[in-house]
């Protein structure tokens, strides 16, 4: 029997072909509206920069616009590259969203800088080393946040004394340790670095520290999904999300493409072999073959709950995907 587990999903307001960043911002408003509907338990939007074809480079702006058009779905970071900012623009930035929609945002940082080093210097001027100072960073954006920091010179409005969920995002073990160490909960990005996922893990539940907010282990796996019918409309379905993958390994980058009948064209055993690494938690089937699938991967990693991104092209697929997921692991 599959372990009844929240099940969340993460949104990049991808562009599509013949499309603009408008209409892929009012797909993942859809999308969230739909998910909320299902029962889905958040939506998590994520911070990219110089990226022509994904549109969520305002993070901030965009979780509210998706919360202001849902009703109880938490709506949250995916994370926020904290580096790139002051701790007090965030603590303000969400201390702003938990008011307008208390009880509802989510707050997940990552330490990478979510682009490319160019632009990563663009947004930190002269700050270049700000990954090294992220347990320090995400302590000082904690401090401001808390109610002990009523006393201080420089504080958070909003923002103080409120109740947002912080959590530490990881595509490496690097995070897993400071996880662990502040007692937060940890979200790993196994959609695109699944090799290091397995050791975070078990690094995270060994060093774990209970914490005010936390006082058990609480691990989300996110993972692509791409449900359909049938195994075969899903395999079709899945060669836009693998033309995505191959076109950032090989530095061609579009908006995401229409499904075609197979990828033999667009790839040589070498990129093929990259991309299956980079895609190995990925899970694409009808719902009989996601529910045995993922059934195994829940019970192996010991996960708490699940976050699916799906790079689907056409987007009432998007949703059916979405649905079956649900129908799967209910």
């Amino acid at each position: 029997m599959t372990k009844q587990i929240p099940l969340s999903a993460l949104e990049l307001a991808v562009i599509v072909q013949n499309s603009d960043a408008g209409d892929a911002i009012k797909r993942t408003v859809e999308t969230a509206q739909h998910i909320e509907q299902l029962g889905y338990k958040r939506v998590w939007l994520a911070e990219h920069h110089n990226m022509e074809h994904i549109a969520s480079s305002a993070t901030a702006v965009l979780i509210g616009h998706v919360a202001g058009h849902t009703k109880s779905i938490r709506v949250g970071s995916g994370g926020i590259m904290l580096p790139n900012h002051s701790p007090l623009v965030i603590a303000e930035q969400f201390g702003t969203l938990e008011s307008l929609y208390p009880h509802r945002i989510d707050l997940g940082l990552g330490r990478a800088p979510g682009t490319d080093q160019l632009t990563a210097m663009a947004l930190r001027r002269n700050n270049m080393h700000a990954a090294y100072q992220f347990p320090s960073a995400v302590q000082e954006l904690q401090q401001y946040l808390s109610d002990e920091n009523v006393d201080s010179k420089v504080r958070a409005f909003p923002g103080e004394g409120l109740d947002i969920p912080i959590w530490i995002l990881g595509s490496s073990t690097d995070s897993a340790h400071l996880a662990a160490k502040m007692g937060l909960p940890y979200a790993f990005a196994a959609h695109f670095a699944p090799a290091q996922f397995q050791a975070a893990v078990a690094i995270y539940k060994r060093e774990f520290r209970p914490s005010a907010q936390l006082q058990h282990p609480y691990i989300m796996a996110c993972v692509n999904v791409i449900a359909g019918e049938t195994d075969e409309e899903a395999e079709q379905l899945s060669t836009s999300l693998y033309r995505m993958f191959i076109g950032i390994l090989t530095n061609q980058r579009q908006p995401l493409q229409p499904p075609v009948p197979n990828l033999n064209r667009y790839w040589n055993p070498e990129i093929q072999y990259a991309v299956n690494q980079m895609t190995a938690c990925t899970f694409v089937g009808d719902k009989e073959s996601l529910k045995q699938k993922l059934s195994v991967f829940i019970a192996n990693n010991g996960i708490d709950e699940l976050m699916v991104t799906s790079y689907i092209y056409d987007q009432e697929k998007k949703l059916r995907s979405f649905s079956i997921l649900k129908e799967a692991l209910s």
